[in-house]
């Protein structure tokens, strides 16, 4: 699984990096055949700082997304892990009823 991570408008620390790719090594749990992961995260300044992620997860035959936005980063990322593991979850378990049909 090849994880790609893009930081906009911001440097992104070594840390936030880290605690990405561990929350995304956690998704091969639910699904061995993830080809590549994409984070784009993404920084706004408003009156409350917003900030932004967009996960996309490359599958044979499917692509999947989940894009959240939150006050941290950290809350970001786990929501957007959690969409994305429901969604490969969902996707599995059609797969296996296909193939009993």
């Amino acid at each position: 699984m090849n994880v790609k991570i893009t930081s906009r408008k911001f440097r992104a620390k070594d840390s936030l990096k880290d605690y990405i790719n561990k929350e995304v090594r956690h998704l091969e749990k639910f699904y061995d055949e993830i080809l590549d992961v994409n984070v784009i995260m993404s920084f706004t300044h408003l009156k409350d700082s917003i900030k932004s992620v967009e996960m996309v997860v490359q599958i044979p035959g499917k692509t999947l997304s989940a894009t959240v936005s939150s006050d941290d980063f950290r809350k970001a990322v786990k929501s957007a892990v959690d969409k994305i593991e429901r969604q490969l979850k969902s996707h599995k378990t059609k797969r296996k009823a296909k193939a009993r049909a």
